[in-house]
């Protein structure tokens, strides 16, 4: 239970920074709107993914 509570806590402090800089560091962040920059971030959450659980069923861990 003690270790449930602690992924919560860490899920929800990761979110509130993710949050935070989303909000206030973004505006200062100026990348262009192209073609390539749109398919970079809405493909690259997939690719990674594909990365860590490939990587995973490589080394045989389950």
């Amino acid at each position: 239970m003690e270790n449930q509570i602690g992924l919560v806590i860490k899920v929800m402090l990761l979110s509130g920074v993710l949050s935070f800089l989303i909000k206030y560091a973004e505006p200062d962040i100026l990348i262009p709107a192209t073609a390539t920059n749109a398919l970079i971030l809405v493909l690259s959450p997939s690719v990674i993914m594909a990365v860590l659980l490939g990587t995973r069923l490589i080394r045989g861990k389950t």
